[in-house]
């Protein structure tokens, strides 16, 4: 049913894209890729999930990889709430829940102009730092070029698993999609159109440099504002990924994990059309990728 949303936006779109039944790299049957020289060399993971619930298998998976269970511990970032209080409660509930002990979780809601020492040694020590959902702009109005956005970067380097739900997703992105629209800026959360010069991004965290990652994907209908910002950052892979599943980003290598399917658009060959203000592409190459199977970066 859900595929059938996907196909049907292809009809309402003004350009032919040409779909892949892979991914250019060979690997979504899970096959590992080979690459010639490794791009991002940071020694931690990134651990970004679509929104919507988190099953408690996906929730395993997280404090397996950032191995929570030994000796670190987690710290939820909840900025990006209007309510940051029951954004930490209920992040930390979903730990405590399948036995970590509370004692192994900390909360550090920081404001730009309060930024406390200790909490930022905290936090650039942390083997888990959890960004929650809520909105991405907040989020980053708070912490670009901020200590905070420096205690986060020296943590991944150094090994630390960095997630983020929702807004927390779309933060990863060096090229944040903030959720507005440039020519629609009565947000009703549906993106009806393909057209030139409308997807609004800013300046994300810049965890994951060459991907631009979108969220609540499949469940919100989000093909056209994905289409629309591969076609005009064809520098990047555009990555929608839907609810209640995540991708786990280890070095050049992203892995799908949960209950649903990660959508990958690549322009690769850099096309792009334009015609009164509708925007149009050719041989987009396409990839539905399923739990289980892995993708290029």
């Amino acid at each position: 049913m859900k595929l059938g949303k996907i196909a049907g936006l292809f009809l309402m779109s003004l350009f032919w894209i040409s779909c892949n039944s892979g991914d250019s790299s060979g690997n979504t049957s899970g096959e590992n890729q080979k690459v010639s020289q490794v791009r991002n060399q940071a020694k931690g993971k990134l651990f970004i999930i679509g929104g919507g619930k988190r099953p408690p298998e996906l929730v395993k998976e997280l404090i397996k990889v950032s191995d929570l269970e030994n000796d670190t511990y987690a710290v939820i970032l909840p900025m990006a709430s209007s309510e940051p209080d029951s954004a930490i409660f209920y992040a930390a509930k979903q730990f405590t829940e399948l036995g970590i002990k509370p004692e192994k979780i900390k909360g550090f809601n920081f404001q730009k102009n309060r930024q406390n020492v200790e909490h930022l040694d905290s936090l650039a020590n942390a083997g888990l730092i959890y960004i929650s959902g809520g909105d991405q702009n907040r989020f980053m109005d708070i912490v670009l070029d901020s200590p905070v956005s420096d205690a986060i970067k020296r943590a991944y380097q150094n090994g630390a698993t960095i997630a983020g739900t929702s807004a927390g997703a779309a933060v990863m992105s060096k090229k944040m999609i903030t959720g507005d629209e440039f020519k629609h800026p009565e947000y009703t959360g549906d993106f009806r159109t393909i057209e030139a010069e409308n997807i609004e991004l800013k300046e994300g965290l810049g965890l994951l440099e060459n991907a631009i990652i979108d969220q609540h994907f499949i469940q919100r209908m989000r093909m056209n504002r994905l289409i629309s910002t591969a076609i005009e950052n064809p520098e990047e892979i555009s990555i929608g990924i839907d609810e209640s599943t995540a991708i786990l980003v280890q070095q050049d290598s992203a892995s799908v994990l949960g209950a649903s399917q990660v959508i990958v658009i690549r322009n690769n060959k850099k096309s792009k059309i334009s015609k009164k203000g509708l925007l149009g592409a050719r041989d987009l190459q396409l990839s539905v990728v399923l739990p289980g199977e892995k993708f290029a970066l």
